[in-house]
């Protein structure tokens, strides 16, 4: 048993790398552009308004994982340009997380400086503030505090997401748990793979819950 544990977990070791890479990546990519569309969603031009909310619309309205077969089966065929799009699997797996969850935690932080109260902004114009440092060390401190749980929310279910880049070939955590079960006939390669993914989101809940108490001002 100890044996078939140990190997196992060698072989799923493989995919792990994917699944991280891809998290992070997203991570880093998703949450300063979703917090650019933010501010875009919000802006006084009505055209980039429009765009902004737009691409919020599409992403958030339909299934990631056709968003993954578009950018990855669908971009080379488009006219004329398609040929300059084509790219690997794994980039488009990382173009298409990270776009889908920028608008996610577009609307996150659209929802959390809403609920900053208007006179802080007016506050910090009595008080000399330009914009930009109104923004900076008034506006986000407070925005930060009202979005870290669904931030939370929404790093957690991408841990979980990131299974789907196997729908694009790429060999990722899931891809090997489900070719091993196949092979050996056995469940515990699906195990192992949900012991990863649960001890993950425990870690990413520790996390958050420590920025959040930094936070409870």
């Amino acid at each position: 048993m100890l044996q078939l544990l140990y190997s196992t977990a060698l072989v799923l070791g493989r995919g792990v790398g994917y699944t991280v890479v891809l998290f992070l990546v997203t991570i880093v990519i998703s949450i300063p552009l979703g917090l650019c569309a933010t501010f875009l969603s919000n802006s006084k031009n009505i055209i980039l308004r429009s765009l902004t909310r737009g691409y919020v619309f599409v992403m958030r309205g339909t299934p990631l994982m056709l968003q993954l077969f578009f950018f990855y089966f669908g971009l080379p065929f488009l006219p004329f340009i398609g040929r300059y799009l084509v790219m690997d699997r794994f980039t488009a797996g990382c173009l298409a997380f990270a776009l889908n969850y920028a608008a996610y935690f577009c609307e996150i932080f659209r929802g959390g400086l809403l609920s900053v109260d208007k006179g802080q902004y007016e506050a910090a114009k009595v008080l000399g503030l330009s914009r930009s440092q109104t923004m900076l060390r008034v506006i986000l401190p407070q925005m930060v505090k009202v979005v870290l749980p669904a931030t939370s929310n929404e790093a957690i279910t991408l841990v979980k997401d990131t299974a789907l880049v196997a729908t694009i070939g790429i060999t990722d955590l899931l891809h090997y748990a489900k070719s091993l079960v196949n092979s050996t006939q056995n469940v515990i390669p699906y195990v192992v793979a949900a012991i990863f993914y649960l001890v993950v989101t425990f870690g990413l809940t520790k996390l958050f819950n420590m920025l959040e108490k930094k936070f409870a001002f």
